[in-house]
């Protein structure tokens, strides 16, 4: 079969890095404002609750994949677990998700080289980023797993800074003339709920968007050394690490700022670093933006070429997807996808763009599709656990309150689709994300 030629090269140490590499982002860095500016302080809730619900959709993979470790594993199980049109439709979506993330970062990359270099032309950025890394996504699997290591061990070494930074204001004063900014912010400015539940289910949307990609780990177990046992690891330390990164930076974010007073100071994070002497901070965290936009392009350009190589073994798709080159990896998808990547990002250089904030309208439109496979993943686990109820009994890594983490994890994601449509400002990422799910519904019954 096809699928056994891929090299089996990427390790736990790669396979978590990935994970992070696809979740910490933009999401972070440029979402934060908007969370916190629903549902205030409580955005710290928003950011916890939603890594419960992590929790559960990535142990239930994990517990899939733990006896069925393949290339685009959930698309797989939705094929065999739910209907091959589940497959198909979560694949699609996948493919869709990580090309516009794609697009969306290689038009960030221009933008946040404007900071040095006003002028520079944002369409040459982009030409040197999406060849370069087809460039070490068409060499081998390592060279993407190495490459994709760095760009997130930079951002996760960011804001591990950051966090103890923000400790050192809150606890010790520094950088505030030794006098410690304590905890009232997130009580004293309105209260810690300042958006009620509607503010703060309207927050817990964005934050589901920007957990996406986590299931990476899923697409990389095709390619990972002994599965198994970097599937366990990467799996039981990759919720709690994000958890660590997003509700440590929000924490120290909603303690040392009054959070009605954030959209007032520009980027929170460059104002921790300059508070405590880092006066360079701006150009530190610019940096930051854009190992962090190159890395989503990179994780995108994997995902996606992944998802169409299952897609071609599958029949679901051209079989020129399929092939292999000498490094194993499955160059056409890779060439196809860098084209749209560059395709794409035209957009930018549109009169249009000019008026418009087409980074936001382009990522935004991935979220609802991004949200197919944590669906999947949560009912094709409800089938899995039946037809392989004989190897539970010495299952070293179950699903936890199985079935009920399935059905509770499944009725907030429902809810949250709701929300992302009654909110006004996330309302366009809805309806584009349900055209795109439509039209691919009707090619399939085509």
């Amino acid at each position: 079969m096809a699928e056994k030629q891929l090299k089996r090269e990427l390790s736990s140490r790669h396979m978590q890095m990935i994970a992070l590499g696809g979740t910490i982002g933009v999401g972070l860095f440029m979402g934060a404002g908007s969370t916190i500016k629903w549902t205030g302080p409580s955005a710290l809730l928003a950011y916890a609750f939603a890594g419960v619900i992590l929790y559960f959709v990535m142990r239930a993979l994990g517990e899939m994949l733990y006896v069925d470790p393949t290339t685009g594993s959930f698309v797989n199980y939705a094929s065999k677990y739910i209907h091959p049109f589940a497959g198909f439709l979560t694949a699609w979506s996948n493919v869709f998700q990580w090309l516009v993330v794609g697009i969306s970062e290689v038009i960030a990359v221009g933008t946040y080289l404007h900071y040095w270099w006003p002028n520079f032309p944002s369409w040459i950025a982009g030409i040197v980023v999406v060849l370069t890394l087809a460039g070490a996504n068409l060499f081998s699997v390592r060279a993407f797993g190495e490459l994709e290591f760095w760009f997130a061990f930079i951002k996760v070494a960011t804001i591990v800074i950051m966090i103890i930074l923000g400790l050192g204001v809150i606890l010790l004063g520094i950088g505030n003339n030794g006098h410690p900014v304590g905890f009232s912010n997130l009580w004293a400015h309105g209260g810690f709920f300042t958006g009620g539940v509607k503010g703060f289910l309207f927050a817990l949307s964005l934050v589901m968007g920007a957990y996406q990609g986590v299931e990476l780990i899923g697409l990389t177990a095709g390619e990972a050394k002994n599965p198994q046992e970097a599937i366990v690891k990467s799996i039981r330390t990759i919720v709690g690490r994000v958890l660590i990164f997003y509700v440590g930076a929000i924490f120290v974010i909603v303690t040392i700022y009054p959070w009605n007073e954030l959209n007032s100071i520009g980027s929170p994070f460059v104002q921790t670093f300059t508070k405590v002497g880092i006066t360079v901070a701006a150009g530190l965290i610019n940096f930051v933006m854009l190992t962090a936009a190159m890395s989503g392009c990179n994780s995108g350009m994997f995902s996606a070429s992944r998802m169409l190589y299952t897609l071609g073994n599958n029949h679901d798709a051209s079989p020129a997807f399929t092939k292999l080159s000498r490094f194993k990896v499955p160059y056409v998808p890779v060439i196809v996808l860098s084209i749209g990547m560059l395709i794409g990002m035209l957009l930018n250089e549109l009169p249009m763009a000019a008026s418009t904030n087409v980074f936001v309208i382009v990522y935004s439109s991935s979220v609802l599709p991004g949200m197919v496979p944590w669906f999947v993943i949560l009912i094709s686990n409800l089938k899995f656990r039946r037809d392989h109820a004989n190897q539970f009994p010495n299952h070293p890594f179950k699903m936890p309150l199985f079935p009920i983490s399935n059905y509770f994890s499944l009725f907030v994601l429902v809810i949250v689709v709701i929300f992302m449509f009654i909110n006004q400002e996330t309302r366009i990422s809805v309806i584009v994300g349900s055209v795109y799910l439509a039209i691919e519904i009707g090619r399939a019954h085509v």
